[in-house]
């Protein structure tokens, strides 16, 4: 039995990593590498191994970074099945289609620059019948509820509480080259404990292989009620400027938590109930009509919420407009008294984001509220770092609005939840490789864990092979 790492190691994006056992191959997640256009074209369009040679693909949720491959993944000749949760199955169904919308539209303004320089064009990695084609391999597993997969092979999901339907995957392995039974643990991504809308993260007891994501693995979140009191006062403070607070964020997990809190704020009136607040993405919208399928995710807070809300919805109420169409969307363009816009991508590469920020950029009344991780060499990174001047849409504009970053909204575990999270295991692993994390965080992380006594921790390169 062996394990090949051939993403999100060393780096955030693209989680793939290929198991082969008992003569057959079980790909965990297929996600898509982010970073600057060309690299992750690159990088995506060529998948790393034989995609007709894999069995089966268990994905662990519905981030991008971890299904946005399963089209291209079937195009290049998968035929097996894709096991998730249904959640995950339902958020699939309109995130790669978003996914390969977006692939169009970036591969025809590439092609209109490669036509004036008289290049052939370029096609993009998958499009919206290589999405749709894809759906028809999933299969639905329910949490805790065993299924064997292959021979000798039984997968069980446990609620991992980082997005809706996210899970982590326990692999139980009979395996026939060693003659011994094995359990392999991928964490998938960890989201944190006592956060809005999902249940808290699950505990497993037993391992002996295990791989551990590691995105917050050398820091420290703020408690969620200093989040909380931060993101109160970048709205008040701004609104008193006669501001716009404009927001990045993924319009899966991350939209909804803030959509959440905004609605605890006005009914607390710690902020106007007269402030409008926007959601201009349609995927976003999309989302929110799949959280509301699925209340059987939902945490007892959110449940005893909705209970004693005067609307029954957490994610509606009365200054709350959700904008679908491009008019909609434009006439944002021409809000003149404050206002808090939430528009996708959460990483400011792509969707009507875009549009929001090249209108209030330069305006310092403004305020850029970056609530998630931004990977390196991203507009939201740059605005992270407060670049002075940064592109958009190929013009440049000087950043002039306040930036303010708020990590306490983040899906991920920190370091010490993390760590809380392994210390659980009564049967510690045998070997533990560190995924899903920045260089840095990653071999911050495996030192620690090192260091409270775990054995044979390592943190994988690319494409790299072990015997386990």
């Amino acid at each position: 039995m062996n394990i090949t790492f051939h993403g999100a190691v060393r780096t955030v994006t693209g989680s793939q990593h290929l198991l082969s056992v008992n003569g057959h191959k079980i790909l965990l997640d297929c996600g898509l590498f982010q970073g600057s256009r060309q690299k992750a074209y690159e990088i995506n369009q060529k998948l790393p191994f034989n995609a007709a040679e894999i069995d089966i693909l268990v994905l662990s949720h519905a981030h991008i970074d971890h299904s946005g491959n399963i089209p291209n993944l079937v195009k290049s000749g998968f035929r097996g099945d894709i096991i998730c949760t249904y959640a995950t199955r339902d958020l699939c169904t309109i995130m790669l289609r978003d996914s390969a919308k977006i692939q169009e539209q970036d591969i025809g303004y590439l092609n209109s620059r490669r036509k004036r320089k008289n290049l052939p064009p370029v096609e993009p990695i998958y499009d919206m019948e290589d999405a749709i084609e894809c759906l028809k391999y999933f299969v639905g597993l329910g949490y805790d509820r065993p299924r064997q997969i292959l021979p000798g092979v039984t997968l069980t999901f446990y609620d991992a509480g980082h997005i809706l339907g996210s899970a982590m995957v326990a692999l139980d392995i009979e395996d026939q080259e060693q003659g011994q039974d094995v359990r392999l643990v991928f964490s998938g991504d960890i989201g944190r404990p006592d956060r809005p809308i999902l249940r808290d993260p699950s505990y497993i007891s037993e391992a002996d292989i295990l791989l551990v994501e590691s995105t917050y693995g050398n820091r420290e979140h703020e408690p969620a009620e200093a989040a909380n009191n931060k993101l109160k006062r970048v709205i008040n403070e701004t609104c008193k400027r006669g501001g716009k607070v404009i927001v990045p964020a993924f319009a899966v997990g991350r939209t909804q938590e803030l959509v959440y809190r905004i609605h605890q704020l006005v009914e607390a009136r710690d902020i106007s109930p007269h402030l409008p607040i926007y959601v201009d993405s349609p995927l976003a919208i999309d989302a929110t009509a799949v959280h509301r399928l699925h209340p059987e995710a939902y945490d007892d807070e959110l449940a005893k919420f909705l209970l004693e809300d005067k609307h029954g919805d957490a994610f509606g109420f009365e200054m709350m407009h959700y904008t679908r169409t491009v008019t909609q969307s434009k006439e944002l363009n021409f809000l003149m008294t404050p206002a808090v816009i939430i528009s996708a991508s959460g990483m400011a590469e792509a969707g009507r984001i875009l549009h929001h920020l090249k209108n209030n950029i330069e305006d310092p009344r403004n305020t850029i509220l970056i609530v998630g991780w931004q990977a390196p060499n991203t507009l939201g990174r740059r605005l992270v770092e407060r670049q002075p001047v940064v592109k958009i849409f190929g013009e440049e504009y000087s950043l002039k609005a306040q930036v303010v970053t708020l990590n306490g909204f983040s899906g991920h575990a920190d370091r010490y939840e993390l760590m809380d999270w392994v210390e659980h295991f009564q049967r510690r692993p045998r070997q533990t490789f560190v995924v899903h994390g920045e260089e840095d965080a990653s071999l911050t992380f495996a030192a620690a864990l090192t260091q409270r006594g775990l054995a044979n921790v390592g943190v994988p390169y690319l494409h790299q092979t072990f015997t386990l």
